[in-house]
């Protein structure tokens, strides 16, 4: 019962900061929920936990393979990877159709050099409460959801790398 309300308030905080900041500014870090951790598989192999990467921003871009502006999207998010990899600064892409036969084809089309990860059951975009094809969150240093933007346009790219900018400046 009491992991069923903490998850409830967990919810509640994304969905607040949801209505907040949607394709907004940074929010300050003193308003900011911490982000629900998880851990799922890696396409590469392996498991990834949210909660381990702490100490790097981490930019989580939730996507499917039938989804037009997360193919448009995919090559910006890897230009950000790349581009910021050394300053501490991390991209993941999480999968989350429950069939993933069709991932390594759209990765052969659209090729990343970020981690893949596989959220066949929707633990993680349950926690996130992803309702549009791509959703990014953006993540500091300390684990607190700081952004998210729900759906993709060419320019957000420059919105993500604004708010990374701007993590990097705190």
């Amino acid at each position: 019962m009491k992991l069923g309300l903490k998850i409830s308030k967990v919810l509640l905080t994304v969905v607040a900061l949801v209505t907040f900041t949607a394709n907004a500014e940074l929010l300050a870090a003193a308003q900011s929920p911490m982000a629900p951790d998880f851990t799922l598989k890696a396409h590469a192999g392996g498991n990834y936990r949210l909660s381990e990467q702490r100490g790097s921003i981490v930019l989580v871009n939730f996507w499917a393979t039938w989804c037009g502006p997360c193919r448009q999207e995919m090559p910006v998010l890897d230009e950000l990877a790349k581009k910021y990899a050394d300053l501490g600064v991390q991209v993941i892409g999480v999968n989350v159709e429950t069939e993933t036969a069709g991932v390594q084809n759209y990765l052969s089309e659209v090729p990343v050099s970020f981690p893949i990860l596989l959220d066949q059951e929707n633990i993680a975009s349950k926690a996130y409460d992803v309702k549009a094809m791509p959703t990014t969150v953006i993540i500091d240093k300390d684990g607190r959801v700081r952004a998210l933007h729900r759906s993709y346009l060419p320019g957000y790219g420059k919105k993500y790398e604004d708010d990374i900018n701007g993590l990097l400046a705190e």
